[in-house]
């Protein structure tokens, strides 16, 4: 039984699996989406939601700085009512602010990436992130992975 953190953005979704414990978050890919023709890579999802048995979701719900809700907030909400709906698994939000900012540190800090190159992996190093945060602050889904 694991959980899946999505790190919803506008022109991709980055993705990544809980170990089989519940302790490790681990990315797996990155799934383009298009907010504008209502693509959002749900079948993609649905294919991975089977390969990895997965139980819930933990999505990162972007707040701006002084903890309003923005609109990319508000399209996360969107996209977890859709993940709802599709797979009846229930449906987390954590905190994401900054995580895209950690992830593109890392990346320049640990693998020394072009900014190329960090473009290609910074949405799937985001979900780790999310995902991982959950796990670690014993988030309400992580009950059901152990």
């Amino acid at each position: 039984m694991r959980l899946m953190g999505l790190d919803v953005g506008s022109k991709t979704v980055g993705v990544a699996v809980s170990d089989p414990l519940g302790w490790t978050a681990q990315g797996v890919e990155i799934i383009p989406i298009d907010e504008h023709q209502h693509q959002f890579g749900l079948d993609r999802v649905a294919e991975l939601v089977d390969q990895y048995e997965v139980t819930g979701f933990v999505l990162g719900f972007p707040k701006n700085m002084n903890n309003s809700i923005g609109e990319r907030a508000k399209k996360s909400k969107a996209y977890g009512q859709y993940l709802t709906d599709r797979f009846h698994l229930p449906v987390d939000f954590i905190d994401e602010r900054l995580t895209t900012v950690e992830a593109n540190r890392m990346l320049i800090e640990g693998a020394d990436a072009s900014r190329k190159k960090r473009k290609q992996v910074v949405d799937k190093v985001a979900a780790v992130l999310i995902l991982q945060n959950y796990l670690d602050a014993g988030g309400k889904l992580t009950k059901s992975v152990q």
